[in-house]
């Protein structure tokens, strides 16, 4: 029996049951709301697949900038422990449709099971509640692949991730680094008297935003808007972190990265392509790799690229750490795999003509029915 607990509004009945069957058994599936449930915090905080995007803080995040509709799936009953879950947000748009996806603007999210049962069981229910509430389509964004078919799902998007363990010494980390491309322009940053500040203060925010306007008008695709990271800033605490390099006080780079226990996730990058020579992001990277061992951290994640961005994939590799596929799922999902979405080579040369203040609007108009 498929139970309805504690569901978030505006998709999910409040009471009553429905029946989902998978390999010919009834199995219990709960939804509960995340940003109210403190079960789900308690697991987040043990599981060991758990990531910064399955906090709490990205989901509020979510929700106050897009109107995201956040639930989870468990096995758990109200009052039990909860010791599974998966992770979605609603998603109603009246330009790409209505859809659950786990997570939006995520990386990737692993489903919090103990096993393959579990998680089969999960999706099934995601089936039949896609056919009852009539979504577009389901989303899934596991780190691992699924190496079995699964009825109804299929790979949708194609990337790549870069994870960099940071157990060897200091010294070993920076031999692992390439020579010509890292190694070298970090010792151009220093030589040049690059500073560097690091926090979470709105002054940093305001640098970051002016170098990631600068950056998405490069790449012709329209920017975040900036409500989106103050929201990260606020929700997110002590777990986001921007750094800014800066020559002679001009901001020249800038990343902003997230923490989850012993991990650190790099979520967003953006500098000055006219001072790239100065070596502001390798040294930005350095530093991070720096002081992330310093605080016991274990694994830097460099985040996903899009295979079709070869020199981003060569710019992670240059550090050494290890790059695995990652593959989103869809149900239903088409023939067709495809990767990331970019804008065509016309709209893209309008995006670069367009001024700040009309490109960030747009952003904001946009990025709401995107996820």
């Amino acid at each position: 029996m498929i139970q309805i607990s504690s569901a978030p509004t505006g998709g999910f009945a409040a009471t009553g049951s429905k029946r989902a069957r998978t390999a010919g058994a009834e199995v219990d599936v709960h939804v509960i709301d995340p940003l109210t449930d403190q079960r789900w915090d308690a697991l987040i905080a043990q599981h060991p697949q758990a990531s910064a995007f399955h906090q709490t803080a990205w989901l509020q995040a979510l929700q106050r900038t897009y109107g995201y509709e956040p639930f989870v799936l468990t096995r758990a009953a109200p009052g039990e422990e909860m010791k599974d879950g998966m992770a979605f947000c609603r998603i109603s748009s009246w330009v790409t449709g209505t859809r659950a996806v786990s997570l939006p603007f995520a990386d990737h999210c692993e489903p919090l099971v103990t096993g393959d049962a579990e998680r089969l069981r999960f999706m099934a229910w995601l089936q039949a509640e896609r056919t009852r509430q009539r979504w577009k389509y389901v989303e899934l964004r596991p780190v691992g692949m699924f190496h079995n078919p699964i009825p109804g799902w299929r790979p949708h998007h194609s990337y790549c991730i870069h994870e960099l363990e940071l157990g060897p010494s200091l010294e070993k980390l920076f031999c692992g680094t390439h020579r010509d491309c890292i190694r070298r322009k970090v010792r151009r940053a220093e030589r040049e008297g690059i500073t560097y500040e690091v926090g979470r203060s709105l002054e940093l925010l305001d640098a970051f935003y002016r170098l990631l306007l600068i950056t998405r008008k490069r790449l012709r695709i329209l920017p975040q808007p900036r409500i989106w990271f103050r929201n990260l800033l606020e929700c997110m605490g002590e777990n986001l972190e921007i750094r800014v390099a800066r020559k002679e006080g001009y901001p020249i780079a800038s990343i902003l990265t997230l923490k989850h226990r012993r991990s650190v996730i790099y979520k967003y990058g953006c500098s000055d392509e006219k001072v790239h020579n100065l070596g502001g992001m390798p040294f930005l990277f350095w530093r991070l790799i720096a002081e992330s061992k310093a605080e016991a951290a274990e694994t830097l994640d460099f985040g996903r690229s899009d295979l079709e961005n070869e020199g981003l994939i060569r710019f992670k590799s240059e550090f050494g750490g290890r790059q695995r596929n990652l593959t989103y799922y869809r149900s239903p999902g088409s023939e067709k795999q495809v990767t990331e979405a970019r804008h065509s080579k016309p709209v893209g040369k309008v995006v670069s003509m367009l001024p700040d203040g009309i490109s960030c609007v747009a952003g904001r108009m946009l990025y709401r029915h995107m996820g």
